[in-house]
């Protein structure tokens, strides 16, 4: 189910209320029956792919727990292997197939051309991670094994983040499950306005943007370097509140219960550095990685040339979990090569403004707009469809600024983009429903108005489903 479709406005009161209703003894068996309603909405057979990693990390959660020694080590492994390969079956497959096909036919082998009529699930990944985040928080010790077996799955499938996140940590939404939830007007009022914002990021701001965007990477060769550029510019914010707008929804929908779950974005288009970015942007993913895969393999604890390993090695697989393709992948390392050069300038050159604080507020302008510029290239790995477009787009860069074309973007875009990027910068230091509530009524109920008329007024023609459905 879509946050903004018409079953979703139907959906969340009617869950909400009964879930108010009905005695905390029942709420649960009330959120997975909604949870699972929810997943189904989309594809219903899917939500079987679904148990199958429920039924694996419950049953290693438990044996984890009450084993000791290598016993305990081989329940992880079995789990995460058994886990793993679900996401692999249904995502990777194809990938891996295509290439060995390529691989074979590049030396003169035969194999069989075959392709696997395999659709991903919506939400595969987010699941497999919020899963294995679980067994090894229960290996490591920091989460007792929950042996109620309704409450885990619903740690897994509950609604609000079920389909692409936040990745939950077990310590966090567990523990929530199960206590007793009393309705609180202030969380109700603060979780609606987070809806509120949420479908005006992404109904008005990114599905507008999404058109020209579209329109830029059908056939880059038509437009004019400036055109692409200002499709580059415009992905960087229609991916921003794509995602920005899901994660707020879902904050919203899970505070209207009282429940409180992880923050995904703290704008990130004001980092000064790649670095900085990482820690704002998609903040339940890259926590994800440094927490299971950064740290265990040493972080920045080993000479620099492992060092220099572990990062390259973390930011290409982040890469390849969004997606089955080298421009993920690619898309990864090119990050990975960002931060690794930007460390070694920070760690061989240093500079202090902080005496004068105008060329403080300056300097840290400039380092913003470096790295904003920084990460609008290089989303172009990433929206890109296959390598070839990656050159296209670049190309055409560099090649068209004599083209002409009939690019015409809508001054009601810019305003649009222009309003967003002055409400980013204002809640810089709260999240919406916060800022919004420390202001005057008069004040608030027009933010309201004005949100829900644009929502009515100008939300695209056309239907975009959210980018990060896909992964």
């Amino acid at each position: 189910m879509l946050f903004n479709s018409i079953p979703f406005l139907i959906f969340f009161p009617i869950v909400t209320l009964l879930f108010y209703l009905l005695p905390h003894k029942y709420r649960w068996i009330h959120l997975l029956a909604a949870s699972c309603f929810f997943y189904m909405f989309f594809v219903p057979k899917y939500i079987l792919i679904l148990l199958i990693t429920i039924l694996i990390d419950y049953t290693a959660g438990i044996y984890i727990e009450k084993t000791e020694g290598r016993k305990r080590k081989i329940f992880l492994i079995v789990s995460i292997i058994s886990t793993c390969l679900v996401l692999v079956i249904f995502k990777y497959l194809n990938f891996f197939t295509h290439n060995l096909i390529s691989l074979s036919h590049y030396f003169g082998f035969y194999y069989p051309d075959r392709v696997f009529n395999i659709i991903l699930p919506i939400g595969l990944s987010f699941h497999t991670f919020q899963s294995l985040s679980y067994v090894i928080e229960v290996y490591r010790g920091n989460q007792k094994a929950e042996k109620h077996f309704g409450i885990y799955s619903l740690y897994v499938m509950f609604y609000p983040q079920l389909v692409t996140g936040p990745i939950e940590r077990p310590q966090n939404l567990l523990r929530q499950l199960r206590e007793v939830k009393t309705f609180q007007l202030p969380n109700l009022i603060n979780g609606l306005r987070l809806i509120l914002f949420g479908l005006f990021v992404k109904m008005v701001i990114a599905d507008n943007l999404a058109v020209y965007v579209d329109q830029i990477y059908e056939n880059p060769t038509l437009y004019s370097s400036w055109s692409i550029l200002t499709g580059l510019l415009f992905y960087s914010f229609q991916i921003y509140c794509d995602f920005f707008g899901y994660s707020t929804i879902a904050l919203g929908c899970a505070l209207s219960m009282g429940y409180f779950i992880t923050n995904n974005f703290k704008t990130p288009y004001l980092s000064k550095n790649i670095s900085e970015f990482w820690h704002r942007w998609h903040i339940s993913l890259s926590s994800w990685f440094r927490d299971y895969v950064y740290f265990p393999m040493g972080g920045s604890r080993v000479k620099t040339p492992r060092w220099i390993f572990n990062i390259a090695f973390v930011f290409m697989l982040s890469g390849f979990w969004h997606g089955a393709n080298w421009t993920f992948i690619l898309w990864g390392g090119a990050y990975a090569l960002v931060y690794i050069m930007e460390h070694a300038f920070k760690k061989n050159i240093t500079f202090n403004f902080s005496k004068n604080r105008w060329i403080a507020h300056i300097t840290n302008g400039l380092a913003m707009l470096k790295n904003f510029v920084l990460v609008t290239l290089i989303w172009v790995f990433f929206r890109s469809v296959n390598v070839r477009q990656i050159k296209t787009v670049y190309a055409s860069i560099y090649h068209n600024f004599n083209v002409k074309d009939n690019f015409f973007v809508d001054y009601k875009i810019w305003f649009f983009l222009a309003l967003f990027i002055l409400i980013d910068f204002l809640i810089r230091k709260n999240r919406f429903d916060t800022w919004c509530e420390n202001r005057s009524f008069a004040i608030r109920w027009l933010i309201y108005a004005v949100m829900l008329f644009l929502i009515i007024a100008f939300s695209s023609v056309n239907s975009f489903p959210f980018i990060y459905f896909q992964f």
